[in-house]
């Protein structure tokens, strides 16, 4: 396990941005992004991804120099062609073109076709925190989710994130994979030489399994409740939702045609859509009662709910956003803990680029 400071892993993922062909703006924001998932304790969407976009990148499936256009627009409703553009820089565009939408109208929605991968959704959603707005952010991925009694790989993880704003409280942010648990979570798990829980994953034959490789030798995740008697139809419906917003409503791909993450993989042929698909927007809280007491009465659910009588007293209710907010604050100031395989891949790209080592 190696440490490293926030700020030393930000500019060298800047670098390698650069270094593969990104204007130094878009490299440093995308570069924010991703150290804001290692900040948030998201390791496995921070700087572990970032050999993956790299090989995207060699193989001309990212554009390094995208030009973003609006292709459509109905008032509040917007349509962003990501000229196959890397998600950390279309999802954040689409937020500023949200929020400025709801400046104007009190809401504002943009559907995005022909990206990439984005990230964190939390990134996409806080945005909206900065001007007292709520943040909704989704998107499509790479198919490794059967469907509710199916066997086959139909859907991405697909998560969704709403952010909502707060007075003195921790903002409330929701950020959550439809699936049983995060492709990341089982690539964590291998790369530690752990199993994973039983109900996450299962083999291609259908059998439940706990081997953290299950989707590598051709299983899938389970839907979010992992079985019948636990709701699978609920996490089914919630992924399929999340696929249509992103994909069938923007024009992008969906379902199984999403195009696989790594490079080694090509995308199916007779494509019906253009890359990746996300969906985000905001709305203004005062379109409902006033901002200030909006705000205060988020503040009374929190200390409500974090009030609640525990089950266990060793851990206390929370809310969803508080760990990762304090695992921010925490690794702001001791660093960032990165384990021996993305320490690798950090020394490998930088022998590869020629840039030097941040560790």
């Amino acid at each position: 396990m190696t440490i490293i400071h926030h700020e030393t892993l930000k500019h060298w993922i800047a670098e390698v941005f650069i270094t593969c062909g990104f204007t130094a703006e878009n490299a440093n924001l995308s570069a924010q992004v991703l150290v804001e998932a290692d900040l948030r304790g998201i390791d496995s969407h921070g700087v572990a991804r970032l050999s993956g976009y790299v090989r995207l990148i060699e193989k001309k499936r990212i554009n390094s120099n995208p030009n973003f256009a609006v292709s459509r627009r109905k008032k509040t409703m917007i349509h962003l062609d990501a000229d196959s553009g890397i998600g950390l820089l279309s999802a954040p565009y689409a937020m500023k073109l949200a929020i400025e939408a709801t400046n104007d109208y009190g809401s504002g929605w943009v559907g995005i076709s022909n990206s990439n991968h984005f990230g964190i959704a939390a990134y996409h959603s806080m945005m909206a925190l900065e001007h007292d707005y709520i943040g909704f952010s989704m998107t499509n991925a790479s198919p490794l989710v059967t469907p509710a009694n199916g066997k086959q790989r139909m859907l991405g993880t697909n998560p969704i994130c709403v952010a909502i704003p707060t007075n003195q409280e921790t903002p409330f942010v929701l950020d959550m994979a439809t699936a049983a648990a995060a492709n990341g979570k089982l690539e964590i798990a291998e790369r530690v030489n752990k199993p994973i829980p039983k109900g996450w994953a299962i083999t291609k034959d259908g059998e439940n399994t706990t081997d953290a490789k299950a989707l590598k030798n051709g299983g899938m995740l389970l839907p979010l409740g992992s079985n019948q008697e636990g709701g699978f139809h609920k996490g089914y419906g919630l992924g399929a939702w999340v696929d249509i917003f992103s994909g069938v409503i923007t024009g992008a791909n969906f379902g199984p045609w999403v195009p696989p993450f790594v490079s080694f993989l090509d995308p199916l042929p007779n494509l019906p859509g253009n890359g990746i698909g996300h969906f985000v927007g905001c709305w203004d809280i005062d379109g409902f009662q006033d901002k200030e007491t909006s705000k205060s009465k988020m503040d009374l659910w929190i200390q409500t709910f974090k009030n609640t009588l525990p089950l266990d007293s060793n851990q206390p209710v929370l809310i969803p956003g508080e760990i990762e907010h304090h695992l921010k604050l925490s690794r702001q100031l001791e660093g960032i803990s990165l384990v021996d395989a993305v320490c690798k891949d950090i020394e490998q790209l930088s022998y590869e680029l020629g840039i030097p080592s941040p560790l």
